[in-house]
């Protein structure tokens, strides 16, 4: 008996890795060979991450990167583009082709970060708790599923 491929959506909250920045959340939608990826801080508690996404905003900064299949050339970054942003961010495409690359899958990444982090220098390192919380997430999803 085989399975179809359906739909899967999982909210996950990541607490902050220190005092100076805020909790994640991460909502991934799987889709049949690629992900759709939403991430923003939040403030709700652990318990009520579901909630987080719908306090959040979609394509505040979205962008859909595509992996290459060609291995001969391997150094080509993945097709991307920017569905989505605004003046003070675009760090959803670069985000989005490394995850491309690293998973072999369609990336659609919407970043719902608060731009006050760049202007106190925070930026980068919130940036990269992001990335971090992503690929830990991905991961944890490409496991096969036990049944």
């Amino acid at each position: 008996m085989s399975s179809a491929p359906h739909i899967q959506v999982e909210t996950k909250y990541i607490p902050p890795s220190d005092l100076s920045l805020p909790a994640i959340s991460v909502q991934v939608t799987r889709l049949v060979g690629s992900y759709m990826l939403w991430v923003g801080t939040t403030d709700v508690a652990a318990e009520d991450v579901r909630k987080a996404p719908l306090q959040g905003r979609l394509a505040k900064d979205w962008a859909c990167a595509m992996p290459t299949k060609d291995v001969s050339t391997p150094g080509i970054p993945p097709a991307a583009t920017s569905l989505f942003r605004s003046s003070s961010s675009d760090a959803a495409l670069p985000m989005a082709q490394r995850l491309a690359r690293r998973f072999g899958k369609q990336i659609y990444l919407s970043l719902d970060l608060p731009p006050a982090f760049d202007s106190i220098g925070q930026g980068a390192r919130l940036l990269l708790a992001v990335e971090k919380a992503l690929l830990e997430t991905l991961k944890e999803m490409e496991q096969p599923q036990t049944q």
